[in-house]
């Protein structure tokens, strides 16, 4: 950490002798895309210090370390395998070092780092070893024993030593607090607009499409004032929904369907090649990805694979628990999740992206984009697809998009709120169950642990609303 303040310290340093006023336009966005993310990654390592409070910062780096070269294509099996165990062989202190830096973490980020670690596991005893070749099985197993090891051992210092762990005058806190908030705010956004004019754009929009979603339930044969009138409509949607064991395939389906209505309208001009796969999200990140999310083709290897991961319902989940699951991700819901995630949202957005040239300008915005910007163009793609007529001009598509444009401004809403301290978690269930009408597992799952506690949970504009890009929802 200490080498990270020194490089980032440097690297402020020299951009201070840089004439920004000098650079043409293209280079004057990198410019301020680097001042804002070195801003950033001081505010986090002095300040906010995810590195020392928050546990899943680990558990998903070791996922996401090992699990690349099993799925991403770069090289011969064999290649990839030897670089998975050379990973595999630094667990034991990888998480040693992780035990010796945390420090005060709240109890939700250890709940959602056990669960993460178990998909970990699950990686490591049977995906990648299952992966392996013949002539490499044995050494695996001598490394896939020590970090299976490490692993457990890790799960026992997140159930026992880490919640002790702590100072004892003052209880972790996953909020930020309005000073630090208000700094990271601007830099994560680069925007100039404080979190109170955000707040009272949101608030004064979510009256705004209540208002629309009203006029569409009464359209539908909906009937009373406007709060029964808009509820009458969308339980009668959550009726039209896939099951648990249908719930993937028609992921799949609907993004044929998105697919082909953006090449017989034209909309736009698709990648040439076809590297979007729909697989299951990785066990190891399903705490920030309880529904479905987009991961690009890595920047330098773009013919590489991109992955819409659709989250499954989990089989040991009890039946009421997976029908909420299934009435908020219902027949329409689905569609517009697979339309925003993939086409012709991220995944299209991702291939353009990773044809920018130079190189190093295209490694800089994959690597660093503008959150609002990248979300921004994933919910705009969603309404043009139904503004052009997908479905139909479907009204119970466009409410549910409104639906979804409502939880955009609610995600909005109770993250600046909660994180500087002026909404408890009660209040904000309340308000996602009672007035932007969310299904009880998807609130539940933002007010118990995943959601609003993380640190990636970003504002972003769309289409006139503002949101957070968090990595569990349709925002994302």
């Amino acid at each position: 950490m200490d080498r990270q303040r020194e490089y980032y310290t440097a690297f402020h340093q020299k951009l201070e002798t840089v004439d920004r006023e000098r650079l043409g336009p293209e280079e004057q966005a990198d410019f301020d895309i680097i001042q804002d993310q070195i801003a950033l990654a001081l505010l986090d390592i002095d300040l906010v210090q995810t590195w020392r409070h928050n546990p899943t910062y680990y558990v998903e780096l070791l996922g996401n370390a090992l699990f690349a070269p099993h799925v991403l294509e770069y090289a011969g099996k064999d290649e990839r395998a030897r670089h998975i165990l050379s990973r595999l062989e630094k667990v034991p202190a990888f998480l040693g070092t992780a035990a010796r830096n945390l420090f005060g973490a709240p109890e939700p980020w250890i709940e959602v780092a056990l669960e993460e670690n178990a998909g970990n596991l699950n990686l490591v005893d049977h995906v990648l070893r299952e992966f392996m070749p013949e002539s490499q099985r044995a050494a695996y197993e001598h490394a896939a024993t020590a970090a299976i090891l490490a692993l457990k051992n890790f799960d026992d210092f997140l159930k026992d030593a880490l919640p002790k762990r702590r100072d004892p005058q003052k209880k972790p806190d996953w909020r930020l607090g309005a000073d630090i908030y208000n700094a990271k705010f601007r830099f994560a956004l680069g925007t100039d607009l404080t979190p109170d004019q955000v707040l009272a754009a949101a608030e004064a929009d979510v009256k705004r499409v209540r208002g629309e979603m009203y006029s569409i339930a009464k359209q539908l044969g909906a009937k009373g004032e406007e709060r029964s009138a808009i509820r009458s409509a969308l339980d009668q949607l959550a009726q039209k929904r896939s099951t648990p064991e249908t719930y993937f395939d028609d992921a799949r389906n609907d993004l044929a369907e998105a697919r082909e209505f953006v090449s017989q309208k034209g909309l736009l001009t698709l990648p040439a090649g076809d590297n979007l796969q729909v697989v299951e999200t990785p066990a190891f990140m399903r705490g920030i990805y309880s529904v479905g999310g987009f991961n690009p083709a890595p920047a330098l290897e773009p013919k590489l694979g991109a992955f819409y991961w659709v989250t499954p319902i989990p089989k040991d989940w009890d039946p009421a628990r997976a029908d909420s699951k299934l009435r908020e991700y219902n027949f329409y819901n689905l569609k517009l999740l697979t339309i925003h995630e993939a086409m012709p949202g991220h995944y299209v957005q991702g291939e353009f992206s990773n044809a920018v040239q130079p190189k190093t300008r295209r490694v800089l915005r994959g690597v660093f984009g503008n959150t609002p910007y990248v979300e921004g163009w994933a919910q705009y793609a969603t309404q043009m697809m139904l503004d052009e007529g997908f479905l139909g001009h479907s009204p119970e598509l466009r409410l549910t998009l409104l639906k979804q444009e409502l939880r955009v401004l609610a995600n909005a809403i109770i993250d600046i709120r909660l994180q500087t301290n002026r909404m408890t978690e009660q209040q904000a269930l309340a308000f996602m169950r009672n007035d932007t009408f969310q299904e009880l597992e998807e609130a539940t799952g933002k007010s118990g642990a995943p959601s609003f506690p993380r640190p990636n949970c970003l504002l972003t504009w769309s289409a006139g609303a503002i949101g957070i890009a968090c990595e569990n929802n349709i925002a994302a």
